[in-house]
């Protein structure tokens, strides 16, 4: 890696119920990052569609590689000439009744870089707010990294999203330099962990970390936390979108992350 720096953006979103409607916001919040500068654009966990249930998934959910919202996404990274994180979309599994809750990579040219399926399915019930991801959607089934090759060189990004976050052992087998987590926290639970969760694993990996959020009320009445950010190795936070649409923009500078690692080499002090 060179010493030049990369601007990469967080897309927040306040998906709804209408997927037309929501791939328009999107495709805005995209081109408006790359107008800015940015080389690398992610949007949120399920960006096409907050529906009324959670079974709305089935009806747009695609075999991988054809549908219209991946080519929607390939053709908004060479629309916009950036590397597209595509937050998540349902993809078909192999179990009736579910959908793998897959991330996407495109790269500008609109050929796919890489795919994650969501490992680990958010389950919570404090008694008011109930979620339990697994009853349509189908975990994945391995950790996924990509190289991001640019004119500042080659960074190792790690797929995750959302409630992968509260699994670092996830991140540890994947040596990440940039770990990226499109995401849809509760308010609940965003209020209590998220920005916590963000500077920690990214400090503990010495990694940039990069969330795009949903981010307000939506119109199924559900309310997510927002706070879509940009994390530094060290901890400190870039940026911050608190709530609505928009960007957290920031610059991603490869001396600082080998700066970060060279001064406290925690990586190299691993004994497990």
């Amino acid at each position: 890696m060179n010493r030049s720096t990369v601007r990469i953006a967080a897309v927040q979103m306040v998906s709804g119920t209408e997927p037309e409607a929501n791939l328009a916001r999107a495709r805005h919040w995209v081109l408006q990052a790359a107008q800015q500068g940015a080389q690398l654009v992610a949007l949120p966990e399920y960006f096409c569609l907050m529906g009324q249930q959670d079974e709305d998934k089935l009806a747009i959910a695609e075999p991988a590689g054809e549908g219209p919202l991946q080519a929607f996404l390939s053709g908004l990274a060479v629309e916009a000439g950036v590397t597209l994180v595509g937050g998540t979309l349902p993809l078909r599994s192999s179990v009736p009744g579910k959908v793998h809750n897959s991330c996407l990579v495109f790269s500008p040219a609109g050929q796919q870089l890489a795919r994650y399926d969501k490992l680990h399915l958010f389950g919570f019930d404090n008694g008011r707010e109930r979620y339990d991801e697994g009853r349509v959607q189908q975990a994945g089934e391995a950790p996924v990294a990509f190289d991001w090759q640019g004119e500042f060189g080659s960074l190792r990004v790690a797929l995750s999203i959302c409630y992968d976050l509260r699994f670092p052992e996830l991140y540890r087998q994947l040596a990440p330099q940039l770990i990226l987590a499109p995401s849809a926290f509760t308010h609940t639970t965003g209020a209590a962990h998220w920005e916590l969760l963000l500077r920690t694993r990214a400090v503990e990996n010495l990694a940039y970390v990069m969330a795009p959020a949903q981010g307000g009320l939506h119109a199924n009445g559900r309310r997510t936390w927002g706070h879509s950010m940009v994390v530094d190795p060290w901890g400190q936070v870039l940026a911050c979108l608190p709530e609505g649409e928009g960007l957290a923009l920031a610059e991603l500078d490869p001396a600082r992350l080998a700066q970060c690692r060279s001064q406290l080499p925690a990586l190299q002090h691993r004994k497990l």
